[in-house]
C-alpha cells in the first residue's frame, strides 16, 4: 500500500531570508519530535514540507499536524504523474469525495513550479475542471465556490481538496526562551500560547500556597502546561512553595498593596529562575485594566523588579477575545474548574491602583522578604512535560 503524504504550507517562514534554513530545520525537527516512533517521513523544499507515512500513521501525523506550530496549512494529496489525464482523474475523485460531504459547488486552481511540464496553470484548471463539469458531479463556482481543489505541479504531482488551517507563526525554538508565570485562570495560558506562536520556546513558573490552595489547583496547573506542552513540543513547569511570602505580605505590607507586592515578589522569583534555566524574558497573562490591579502604575512597578523584558502579550486585548483562544486551543475547559490559586489569596477588596515606584519600592524593601524568596525558590519543585504522537492521535508524555 502506498504511503499517505501530505502537504504543509509553511507561512510566515517564507518571508525570511538569510536564516530561513534555521526556520525550516527547526520546523522539520520538532514534526520529527511529535511522530517520534512512528514509520514516517519529513522533508522540507521550495515551501512546502512534506510527512509521507503508512496508512496506520495518519491519526498520529494529522493529530501532530493539528498542533504544530509555525504553518499556515496542511492537506492530505494524491501523488499522480505528471500528465493531464492522471490530474483530470484525480480530480474527479477528489470532487466525488466532496460531493459525498456535501459539498455543491467548486473550481480548481493549478501552479505549475515544474516549467517543462506542456500545459500553463490556467490549461491544468481548465482542463481538470472540465472533468468534473463533464460528469456532472457539481457545478462550477469561480467566485465563491464551496471547495477549491488544488493541482500542484512540482518535483512530483499533487492534488488535493480538504485543507486545514495551521497555527501560523514560526516555528516553536527560533525565538528563544521566555519563563511563562502559568496561574490557573484563563488568561497565563494563552499568553504562553501566544509567544510560542512566535517561536518562543517556554519554561512555567506556577506558585501555590499549600494549604491556603488546594492539591487540585495545582493539579489544574499541571494539566494547563501539559496542554501547552503539546503546541510548545514540551514544556518545564516549576513550582514554587510561596505560602510564607503571601503571610509575610499580608501581616508587613498595607493591605491595599498586597496584590502590588505579590507580583513583585513573583517577579523576583522570576529573575532567579531566569538565570538558572536560560530564560531570556518573563511572560505574564496581564490585560490592561481587566481587573482593578492591572493598570499602566502598578505594571510600572512590577517591571522595575524584573531583570529581564517582560513580556504581556495580552495587554491589548479584551476578555471576549482571549476567552475565544482559550477555546481554541483547549485551555478554557481546564481554567474554569473552581479551584483557586495563590493570587486571590489575600488579595485587598479595594488595591492600591496607581502605585508609585519609589514608594512600593520601599515599603517591599522594609519587608526584608529577600531570605523567604530564595528560600522558596531553594525548595521549587520541577516537573516535565514532554508530548509524542499515540498509534491514535494525543497522547501525553510525563518524565
Amino acid at each position: 500500500m502506498e504511503n499517505a503524504i501530505y502537504l504543509v504550507k509553511v507561512g510566515e517562514l517564507t518571508l525570511k531570508s538569510g536564516n530561513i534554513k534555521d526556520f525550516e530545520q527547526r520546523l522539520v525537527q520538532n514534526t520529527r519530535l511529535y511522530l517520534e516512533g512512528k514509520k514516517t517521513k519529513v522533508q522540507i523544499r521550495a515551501g512546502r514540507m512534506y510527512v509521507e507515512g503508512p496508512e496506520d500513521s495518519v491519526p498520529s501525523i494529522e493529530h501532530a499536524l493539528t498542533h504544530l506550530v509555525g504553518i499556515a496549512g496542511w492537506a492530505r494529496a494524491r501523488v499522480v504523474p505528471k500528465d493531464i489525464q492522471a490530474i483530470r482523474e484525480a480530480v474527479v475523485l477528489e470532487a466525488l469525495d466532496a460531493k459525498k460531504r456535501g459539498v455543491r459547488t467548486f473550481k480548481v486552481e493549478a501552479r505549475r513550479s515544474d516549467k517543462q511540464f506542456p500545459l500553463n496553470s490556467y490549461e491544468i484548471a481548465r482542463l481538470s475542471g472540465e472533468a468534473v463539469y463533464d460528469k456532472e458531479i457539481m457545478a462550477v463556482d469561480v467566485h465563491k465556490p464551496d471547495m477549491t481543489i488544488r493541482v500542484e505541479l512540482r518535483e512530483r504531482c499533487f492534488v488535493y481538496g480538504f485543507e486545514h488551517p495551521g497555527h501560523r507563526g514560526l516555528p516553536c525554538g527560533t525565538g528563544g526562551k521566555g519563563l511563562l508565570l502559568l496561574s490557573g485562570g484563563i488568561d497565563s495560558p494563552v499568553a504562553g500560547f501566544r509567544m510560542l506562536k512566535r517561536g518562543m520556546k517556554i519554561d512555567c513558573l506556577y506558585f501555590h500556597s499549600h494549604p491556603y490552595t488546594s492539591p487540585e489547583a495545582q493539579q489544574k496547573v499541571e494539566s494547563l502546561a501539559k496542554r501547552l506542552a503539546i503546541y510548545g513540543v514540551g514544556t518545564h513547569l516549576n513550582i514554587v512553595p510561596f505560602t510564607e511570602v503571601q503571610q509575610c505580605i499580608r501581616d508587613n505590607s498595607p493591605p491595599d498593596y498586597a496584590t502590588v507586592m505579590l507580583r513583585m515578589a513573583m517577579m523576583k522569583v522570576a529573575n532567579m529562575l531566569c538565570r538558572s534555566t536560560g530564560a531570556k524574558a518573563i511572560i505574564t497573562g496581564e490585560s490592561l485594566g481587566q481587573v482593578a490591579s492591572q493598570t499602566i502604575e502598578n505594571l510600572s512597578v512590577t517591571n522595575s523588579c524584573a531583570d529581564f523584558p517582560v513580556l504581556r502579550p495580552l495587554i491589548g486585548l479584551d476578555k471576549e477575545e482571549i476567552i475565544q483562544t482559550a477555546k481554541e486551543i483547549g485551555t478554557y475547559e481546564i481554567s474554569i474548574l473552581p479551584y483557586e490559586d495563590c493570587c486571590v489569596l489575600f488579595s485587598p477588596k479595594h488595591p492600591v491602583l496607581k502605585a508609585q515606584i519609589a514608594e512600593t519600592t520601599e515599603l517591599f524593601n522594609k519587608m526584608n522578604i529577600e531570605s523567604l524568596l530564595e528560600k522558596a525558590f531553594a525548595e521549587r519543585e520541577h516537573k516535565r512535560f514532554g508530548w509524542k504522537s499515540g498509534d491514535s492521535g494525543q497522547e501525553i508524555v510525563k518524565d
